[in-house]
């Protein structure tokens, strides 16, 4: 039997996770980028580097059996569908599986609210509009087995808020009532696995943990985490914030995971961000103590590798 294919358009952060998991599966990955570095990061995990936009896409859907597509819409829509729909649309009968990765921001602000994947779409800005055109544009695909994941704020390896705090850049910005969803990257991962596993084209699931939470909350506790003081709180009205950052408050809402579980089998490995902050910040200070002068993992850990 041929090994199965993946083809990642936008072979970024979480594609990249999945992409590890099926590689050791041996999985072929195809994973596709934009500039120069991230096709060196795509190569260097193992997975075979096509520069998109540039590249034409139907040769590679013929060789895929899988499809995930992680690129974000832009002001004129989906940048696949507009410069490579047809060739999607001819593919899309042939296909095991394909996956939409999009975001939570489709629901908009509810208050604090809990929103489950019934619930109405009504975004609150331009980029959360354009994905719910983007999920209607890819759903529209005659015989594409389209599943849709719509993703909480992502964080894990690199994508922590230690090294901010260590700094002395984090910030504490206090929205009374304001949450948000989050997930770490590897049970984005573990998630796409078990849908390729247990496809239901169609499907929409929301990718969260268990612990929607105040992001000034998540900022005190890896402060804790470091033994430091956690920055000065910051009233929201009156914070110093470019109009983008400011943008990140205007939805306040709880997402609901229970899909995810019930019909994926979804375990998380981090149900919150106290278990997400504990294991990266463990990973790091291990990488720390490996790297150490004389340090191989086995020795005693030093006090630089003790953080």
């Amino acid at each position: 039997m041929t090994a199965p294919v993946l083809l990642s358009l936008g072979h970024g952060y979480s594609a990249a996770a999945l992409g590890r998991r099926l590689l050791a599966r041996g999985w072929r990955v195809i994973g596709t980028g934009r500039s120069a570095e991230s096709l060196a990061r795509i190569r260097a995990a193992g997975a075979e580097a096509v520069p998109w936009p540039g590249t034409p896409l139907g040769p590679l859907l013929a060789q895929a059996t899988h499809l995930l597509t992680s690129i974000a819409p832009d002001e004129e829509g989906d940048p696949v569908l507009r410069a490579e729909g047809e060739a999607v649309a001819q593919a899309a009968p042939h296909l095991a599986w394909a996956g939409y990765l999009s975001t939570t921001g489709v629901y908009g602000d509810r208050g604090g609210g809990w929103v489950d994947e019934e619930s109405e779409l009504r975004p609150a800005t331009a980029r959360g509009r354009a994905r719910v055109a983007a999920e209607a544009a890819w759903a529209a695909i005659p015989g594409l087995p389209l599943h849709i994941f719509r993703l909480a704020g992502i964080y894990g390896p690199g994508r922590g808020p230690f090294e901010k705090v260590r700094r002395g850049t984090a910030r504490r910005i206090v929205k009374p009532g304001q949450v948000f969803s989050r997930i770490h990257v590897e049970d984005i991962a573990q998630a796409l696995e078990a849908s390729i596993a247990r496809p239901r084209p169609g499907a929409i699931y929301n990718l969260c943990d268990d612990d929607p939470a105040p992001p000034e909350a998540v900022i005190a506790h890896a402060a804790h985490l470091l033994g430091l003081p956690p920055p000065p709180e910051e009233d929201f009205e009156t914070a110093a914030m470019t109009p983008m950052a400011r943008s990140f408050y205007a939805e306040s809402k709880r997402v609901s995971n229970a899909r995810m579980k019930a019909e994926l089998g979804v375990r998380l490995l981090y149900p919150g961000y106290r278990e997400g902050l504990a294991a990266l910040l463990a990973a790091e200070r291990g990488a720390e103590a490996t790297a150490a002068p004389g340090g191989d993992g086995k020795s005693p850990p030093t006090a630089h590798g003790q953080g």
